[in-house]
């Protein structure tokens, strides 16, 4: 069977199962499950996968961590590794469609919290059991192995535990085989059905913060008599704000708090108050960098109100760095998907993905999937179409992703595992500049 017969049997296939991605996005959506309690999500995973005579399904890797190993019928020792991050936020659903979560989970460490799919995981793993679907289907025409890896706690475990990307290439996800290759996309308010790339740095390094904050507890009637954490915490927060001109304004970075969590009551001074939040750098070398300058801003403007500051870093992830091979290699057949005119080279974000450590390790691509209702002033950024739902960025609560651009992903996978494993997508070995500028 020619190559061409077999890119239309993908589209074909595709197309088929396309009925099914949707229900099974909806049914995720309905019920998101927060990073390391993904018990149900990966339930379903495993059984669609086995459903399906892989030659392997692995589970419980990383904690929910799903695997499912399809050996071709044709020879070739290549190995493609797709992935898809199955874990939800803590955010409310607004997004205002029928099929919207009302999850709440009392027994998240730091909640109860609300729980949505709010920056388009659902999408991510229907998708790929979409693929596998049709890679299955096409088994005996694969010159090669295909990986599907369900990664969970992308957004993060609890900061006590372990989870993520690294972790399941820690208990072996990719040991055997081990990937030649390591694909995957992001959904994003992008124009519905183009797909975004970006030579570099696709997603920046991220680090979470932790800071605590200790003075000495009192009652609220006699401030004299203790030592208040609250003014050296404000110091902090409006200090950040010039962080950003100590460093090269040429080189994007961001350092937000997202929680200020306390011990004290209305009429108590509480003796710790710690602050959690987020360092990101477009520049993985700038990350040290601004870290000093964070501590250092911390625990002197701590000392200034008699309090002491304690500054950790955890989780720290590294960029997502695409190389110029692989990107020259694939774009023919991002094309052939999506058409030439919806592959678009974007800019950088301060997003995250923890996909860097597949793709890092293992070498290959991440690239974005538009999925809402926008199109693309005359500079590339996109703004909302006339009559259409608006663009809400991932992590908001209205974010939102169209139905029907998921086949266009299950399509992307096909294609994309094929050529690798055929060679056409493929880059030299020897190249393996992960410089993350």
């Amino acid at each position: 069977m020619s190559d061409d017969a077999i890119y239309d049997r993908f589209d074909e296939a595709a197309a088929e199962v396309s009925d099914q991605v949707i229900s099974w996005r909806r049914h995720l959506h309905r019920h998101p499950e927060l990073s390391n309690r993904e018990v149900n999500t990966a339930a379903m995973i495993a059984d669609h996968l086995r459903s399906l005579e892989l030659d392997e399904v692995r589970t419980g890797i990383a904690g929910q961590g799903v695997v499912g190993v399809l050996r071709g019928g044709e020879p070739g020792d290549r190995v493609i590794a797709l992935r898809a991050d199955i874990d939800a936020l803590p955010v409310p659903d607004e997004c205002g469609v029928e099929f919207a979560s009302t999850v709440v989970d009392e027994d998240y460490p730091g909640g109860p919290f609300p729980v949505s799919h709010a920056c388009g995981h659902d999408c991510h793993t229907a998708m790929l059991m979409g693929a596998a679907t049709v890679l299955a289907g096409a088994r005996e025409s694969l010159p090669g192995t295909v990986l599907f890896i369900f990664q969970p706690a992308e957004e993060g475990p609890p900061v006590e535990e372990k989870g993520g990307a690294r972790q399941m290439i820690a208990e072996g996800a990719c040991a055997d085989p081990r990937p030649t290759m390591a694909f995957g996309f992001h959904v994003v308010p992008y124009p519905k059905g183009y797909v975004g790339y970006r030579v570099g740095n696709q997603f920046g390094a991220s680090s979470l913060i932790k800071i605590e904050i200790t003075g000495t507890q009192v009652h609220g009637s006699t401030p004299w008599m203790g030592i208040d954490t609250m003014p050296a915490v404000g110091a902090i927060l409006t200090g950040i704000g010039q962080l950003y001109r100590q460093v090269n304004a040429f080189d994007p970075i961001t350092v937000t708090i997202g929680h200020i969590q306390d011990v004290g009551r209305f009429n108590i001074i509480g003796r710790t108050t710690t602050l959690w939040g987020t360092i990101r750098c477009a520049i993985e070398s700038d990350m040290a960098d601004v870290r000093k300058r964070l501590e250092t801003l911390a625990t002197h403007s701590a000392r200034a109100y008699n309090c002491t500051a304690a500054v950790e870093y955890l989780q720290d992830v590294p960029a997502v760095h695409n190389l110029q091979p692989w990107v020259d290699a694939a774009l023919p057949t991002l094309r052939r998907v999506v058409g030439h005119d919806k592959v678009a080279d974007t800019g950088a974000t301060l997003g995250y993905d923890d996909v860097s450590e597949f793709v890092n390790t293992f070498g290959g691509l991440y690239v974005t999937l538009g999925v809402q209702d926008v199109e693309l002033d005359d500079t590339g950024n996109p703004y909302p179409t006339r009559g259409g739902r608006g663009l809400y960025m991932n992590h908001n609560p209205h974010f939102y992703a169209d139905d029907d651009t998921l086949v266009t992903g299950v399509r992307l996978h096909c294609h994309i595992a094929y050529d690798h494993l055929t060679g056409a997508v493929d880059a030299d070995p020897s190249d393996s500049d992960h410089s993350t500028r």
